[in-house]
């Protein structure tokens, strides 16, 4: 397997497709590169270089007890393009991935990045506070780490089942192998890792982050969004973002790579190549 092993000793793996241009793709809690399996392969079959690696504590990288926060994912995200030597990268992320790069250019800045897409994404901040209304109040996340000490592996077939990828939707079309997927994958992650990640993906602010990109960046957010509501998150962030193009998908869910793929690539390729 292809990883590398960070400054505190980590081991992060990645999976990297094809030639040319890189892009680079940050995945979802509690996932692994393979959420990105469908784009990796469409846009690596139209002549880019796809790299994709498991956030630490998720999939095939190491479970360490520490550095579970969106400042450790995005300097190892940046150990990982030192590694590979990455330039003019289009980076791309989806709900906590989002987060993840948001704060990577917030810290890392945009010398190594050509372009930027969020997906779904968590910024500017999930969590209600008093500069935040519309977002989420404290009980959900709590009920969230309730659930997931309660019963893990439940609680993820749970989220699957209905709100992750719109399956709790009146006639919706059920794919049981993408919420097995969905499951395997997130009972790779490991325990505190995962648990500690439901803190960073709500609690973190990103407002500062967004509003020093200085990229193109296209923001993508289905409007009928159950984990990350459209009004608190996309809305916001590309007002924050100078000059971000925003695409909303009448009646998208969560998962826009799985449930709308085939439109998801299309607006892919063509924002990679404008």
């Amino acid at each position: 397997m292809s990883s590398i092993t960070t400054k505190d000793g980590t081991s992060i793996y990645y999976k990297d497709w094809g030639k040319g241009q890189p892009v680079v793709f940050s995945h979802g809690w509690p996932l692994t590169a393979d959420a990105w399996e469908a784009q990796m392969f469409y846009l690596a079959s139209h002549g880019y270089r796809c790299i994709a690696h498991d956030r630490r504590g998720h999939g095939r990288s190491s479970q360490p007890w520490d550095g579970n926060n969106m400042d450790t994912y995005a300097d190892d995200l940046a150990e990982l393009f030192e590694a590979l030597d990455l330039r003019d990268a289009v980076m791309i992320g989806h709900s906590t991935g989002g987060g993840e790069v948001a704060r990577f250019i917030g810290r890392h800045g945009t010398s190594r990045v050509a372009k930027a897409v969020l997906m779904g994404a968590v910024p500017p901040i999930m969590l209600k506070t008093e500069a935040n209304p519309g977002g989420l109040p404290m009980e959900v996340f709590d009920g969230f780490r309730a659930a997931y000490l309660a019963d893990r592996a439940q609680f993820f077939l749970d989220v699957a089942s209905g709100p992750f990828f719109g399956f709790n939707r009146p006639g919706a079309k059920v794919s049981q192998g993408l919420i097995q997927s969905w499951w395997s994958q997130g009972m790779m992650s490991g325990h505190k890792n995962a648990y500690d990640c439901i803190k960073a993906f709500s609690e973190t602010d990103f407002t500062e982050d967004l509003k020093k990109f200085d990229i193109p960046t296209l923001i993508i957010h289905g409007d009928d969004d159950q984990i990350v509501p459209i009004g608190a998150s996309a809305m916001i962030s590309s007002q924050l973002v100078p000059g971000a193009i925003l695409k909303i998908y009448p009646g998208g869910g969560h998962s826009l790579g799985d449930t709308a793929k085939d439109q998801l690539n299309a607006d892919l390729l063509e924002f990679i190549q404008s």
